[in-house]
C-alpha cells in the first residue's frame, strides 16, 4: 500500500466503530485509484464480506449476490433472493457474533442502475425500526461513477444523512506520483506525469512496472508503453469515457475534450472549434464536469470569466497526440515516427499547460507561507486587461491569501515557462502586470513575483532574486523537493 495512510486510517476506524447498530459508509473516486484494493484489504483484515457488482440485470445480480453471501456464511446452498429487500435484510445479519463486521459492495452504481429502488431499501434497513433486528454491520458502498456517487448522499436522496463515512480516494499528486513511479529525475518525472498523471494503476497493471529509466529513456518509454497498440495504456483514454454511464453520446464528449485539449478553455472557443452554438454545450460540459473528466475554474481577476480544463492528463495526451494520428498508431512500428512528428504539439498542448497546473498546485499545497508572504487561501490563473496597450496579459499563477494582519490580499503572481530559460524580460513583464493590478487596487508593491521554469534562469535573474525576497525563482528541483 502506497501513501493511503489517511484513507486506511478512516476505513479501519469505520470498520471498528463500536455499537450494536448497522452503519453506512460511502467510498468514491475516479477509476484506477486503488479503491477496490483498499476495500478488499479492510474486508480481509477483519474477516468481512465483499461483493463486486457487474453490469447485469436485477435478477442476475441477486443471484450473484446470493451465491457470494452464501459462500461467506458457509451455507451449503446459495441464497435465492426474490428482491433486494430480502438480500439487504440478510446482509444486515452477518455480524451475528456481535462484533463489528465489514460488508463491502463494490461497483454499487451497477446494482442501482438495474435496481433504482436499492438506495431506498438500504435507507429503510438503516431506519431505527429495522435496527432492532440488525447486527453491527459496517456497510461500505463504493463506486467510480462520480456523478452517481455524488448524488447518493445529496439533496433529497434516500441515503442523505445516513453515512458515517464519506471517503473520496484521490489521485496521487505530482510529488507522490514521482515517488510511486520511482523516478528521481524531476524533468523526467514531470514529463511522465504530463501523460499518466497520478493514477496508480497506470504503473502496475497498465505498464507492468515499465518506467522511464531517465531522461534518455523517456522517448523510448513513450513509444513502447503508451503509443504501443499492444499495451493497455494505448486505448485507456477511449475506455475511460466508455465506462462512464452518464456519457451516452461518446462522440460528442470526445469532440468537446478534443477542443479543450487544443487550447480552447472558454465555452465560446470550444463552440467555435466544434462549429456549434455556445448554448448547445451547456449540457455536455456539465456532464463532463459531473463525472470528473473536466474542471471548471474561475478566473483569478475576472468573475465573469472561467476556464475548462481536462482533469485526466492521459485524456489530454490522447486528444492532442494520439487521436490525430490514430490510423498510423494502430499499425505496429509506426509509433517512433508519430512521436517524432508530435514533439512540438506535445510541448505546447500537453506539457506546457500541465506544467502551469503543477506550478499552481505547488503554490497552493507545497510552498510555505514565507515564500508567498502570507497564508494561501486559493490559487488560480487569470487574465489582466491592459487598456493602454489594448491587450491583455495571462497570469499563470495568482496566489490569494491572508497577510500577517489577517487581511485578504493578492500575495503573488507568477509566470510558468516549461522550455524557456527565464530572464529579466520575464520579470519586467510580471512587474508591469503587478503595476496594472495595483492601479486597480488588486495588488500592492508587496505582491511577490514568482518565476517558474523547467529550463532554468539567467545569471542576472538569479542575482536579482538573491537580493530581493519578493522575487521567487522556482525550478524543477524546488517544485519536487523545495518549499
Amino acid at each position: 500500500m502506497f501513501d493511503r495512510h489517511f484513507e486506511w486510517a478512516e476505513l479501519t476506524r469505520f470498520a471498528a466503530l463500536p455499537g450494536p447498530r448497522a452503519t453506512l459508509g460511502v467510498v468514491s473516486g475516479r477509476r484506477r485509484q486503488g479503491k477496490t484494493f483498499l476495500l478488499d484489504a479492510v474486508a480481509r483484515a477483519g474477516g468481512g464480506f465483499m461483493f463486486t457488482a457487474t453490469e447485469t440485470t436485477e435478477a442476475d445480480a441477486l443471484r450473484q449476490f446470493g451465491e457470494a453471501l452464501a459462500r461467506y456464511r458457509s451455507q451449503p446452498t446459495p441464497f435465492r433472493f426474490a428482491h433486494w429487500d430480502e438480500a439487504v435484510t440478510e446482509l444486515m445479519r452477518i455480524a451475528d457474533d456481535g462484533e463489528p463486521t465489514v460488508a463491502v459492495i463494490d461497483e454499487f452504481p451497477f446494482l442501482a442502475k438495474a435496481s433504482p429502488s436499492l438506495p431506498s431499501i438500504i435507507q429503510r434497513a438503516l431506519d431505527p425500526a429495522a435496527q432492532h433486528t440488525n447486527t453491527p454491520v459496517r456497510l461500505l458502498l463504493c463506486g467510480s461513477a462520480l456523478s452517481f456517487m455524488g448524488r447518493l448522499l445529496s439533496g433529497n436522496a434516500p441515503l442523505r444523512g445516513r453515512a458515517g463515512l464519506e471517503l473520496v480516494v484521490p489521485t496521487l499528486d505530482f510529488r507522490l506520483a514521482a515517488d510511486f513511479w520511482q523516478i528521481t529525475d524531476p524533468r523526467t518525472a514531470l514529463l511522465t506525469n504530463a501523460i499518466v498523471g497520478g493514477t496508480p494503476a497506470y504503473r502496475r497493471e497498465f505498464t507492468q512496472g515499465d518506467t522511464p529509466a531517465g531522461p534518455d529513456d523517456f522517448d523510448a518509454w513513450v513509444t513502447r508503453a503508451v503509443l504501443n497498440p499492444a499495451r493497455p495504456l494505448f486505448r485507456e483514454a477511449r475506455y475511460l469515457l466508455a465506462e462512464e454511464p452518464e456519457l451516452h453520446d461518446t462522440a460528442l464528449y470526445h469532440s468537446v475534450l478534443a477542443a479543450i485539449a487544443a487550447g480552447n478553455a472558454a465555452r465560446g472557443g470550444i463552440a467555435d472549434y466544434l462549429g456549434r452554438k455556445s448554448t448547445d454545450l451547456a449540457h455536455p460540459l456539465s456532464v463532463l464536469q459531473d463525472v470528473g473528466m473536466i474542471t471548471h475554474e474561475a478566473d483569478a481577476f475576472r468573475r465573469n470569466r472561467s476556464a475548462y480544463r481536462i482533469a485526466e492528463p492521459l485524456v489530454t495526451f490522447y486528444h492532442a497526440v494520439m487521436r490525430p494520428a490514430w490510423g498510423d498508431l494502430e499499425r505496429p512500428g509506426r509509433a517512433p515516427a508519430v512521436w517524432q512528428r508530435a514533439q512540438s504539439t506535445f510541448r505546447s498542448k500537453v506539457v506546457g499547460p500541465h506544467f502551469e497546473q503543477i506550478c499552481r498546485e505547488w503554490a497552493r499545497w507545497h510552498a510555505v507561507s514565507e515564500t508567498h508572504g502570507g497564508q494561501v487561501t486559493r490559487v488560480a490563473s487569470g487574465t489582466v486587461n491592459d487598456p493602454a496597450a489594448r491587450t491583455s496579459h495571462e497570469v499563470d499563477v495568482a496566489v490569494h491569501g491572508e497577510t500577517g494582519d489577517g487581511r485578504e490580499a493578492l500575495l503573488a503572481i507568477g509566470e510558468a515557462k516549461w522550455n524557456d530559460v527565464m530572464g529579466v524580460g520575464h520579470l519586467e513583464r510580471l512587474r508591469h502586470v503587478r503595476a496594472l493590478l495595483t492601479a486597480r487596487g488588486t495588488a500592492t508593491e508587496a505582491t511577490r513575483l514568482h518565476c517558474f521554469s523547467g529550463a532554468g534562469f539567467t545569471d542576472e535573474l538569479h542575482h536579482l532574486a538573491k537580493n530581493d525576497p519578493t522575487i521567487q525563482l522556482v525550478d524543477l528541483t524546488r517544485l519536487y523537493h523545495g518549499e
